[in-house]
């Protein structure tokens, strides 16, 4: 690659980035996110801390608002890419960079590169708050199994924010786009969920970062639930690049 074509890629990857941390509605949902989810979890560990404590995982009740938490990272993906169409800046993105597939694969890079710190942040601040309060009466953990918990629990919150994005650029809509996938995260999923099976995104990623029950049948490991949500997001992440240049802007 020639130092002219390095030069372009990396300038293209920090105008993504800039477009992201200059907009004021992505820091407004990650600081909502962060707050829900210290208020969950102190919800969380009081529930624990009253009822039997003693057979409670920390790692468990630290991470028991990840169901609510994806809730902010479903929202980041699709102000990512729903953001520009809102008031048209998306001519100016496609006339200052005409490459299309590259300019958009560069925005689900940014958005990664965005999306993991701040995800681990947010799923360690719960489990720490847990273990401050519940260090002298619930199960302790080790720290090689913490560390892999929270590491797949980032995985999980940074496929889904890749996932949602890449719905968002199919819907180029953000209020659909929501819709869709709040709906389907909250509403259809947790009715359906005893009935189909465990391929579908967030039940496969939920084995990322939770242990499964001893009474489960058919459960998925966490290599697996990584690889099915990956498969899913790399899947609408090529749809939408495909359908991005086709359409018009």
């Amino acid at each position: 690659m020639s130092v002219s074509s390095s030069r372009k890629i990396t300038q293209i990857l920090g105008a993504e980035l800039d477009k992201l941390v200059t907009l004021p509605l992505i820091w407004f949902t990650l600081m909502g996110t962060f707050i829900l989810n210290l208020v969950l979890a102190a919800a969380f560990t009081s529930a624990g801390l009253q009822g039997a404590a003693g057979t409670q995982s920390i790692l468990n009740i630290g991470l028991a608002s990840m169901g609510y938490l994806q809730a902010g990272f479903i929202i980041l993906g699709i102000l990512a890419t729903c953001s520009e169409y809102t008031g048209g800046q998306i001519r100016t993105t496609l006339t200052t960079i005409p490459w299309r597939g590259f300019q958009l694969s560069t925005k689900y890079l940014s958005l990664a590169i965005i999306t993991i710190p701040v995800a681990f942040i947010i799923a360690a601040s719960g489990v720490l708050y847990a273990f401050i309060m519940m260090r002298d009466t619930s199960v302790g953990f080790e720290i090689d199994t913490m560390i892999k918990t929270l590491v797949g629990a980032t995985g999980y919150l940074t496929l889904t924010t890749l996932l949602s994005a890449a719905i968002g650029a199919l819907l180029r809509r953000t209020t659909p786009a929501l819709v869709i996938l709040l709906g389907y995260y909250f509403v259809v999923s947790p009715l359906t969920r005893d009935f189909l099976p465990k391929y579908f995104p967030d039940t496969a990623g939920y084995y990322m970062y939770m242990p499964p029950s001893s009474d489960e049948i058919n459960v998925l490991t966490p290599m697996q639930g990584t690889g099915i949500l990956m498969l899913w997001t790399l899947i609408f992440i090529t749809v939408a690049i495909v359908f991005y240049r086709k359409r018009d802007a």
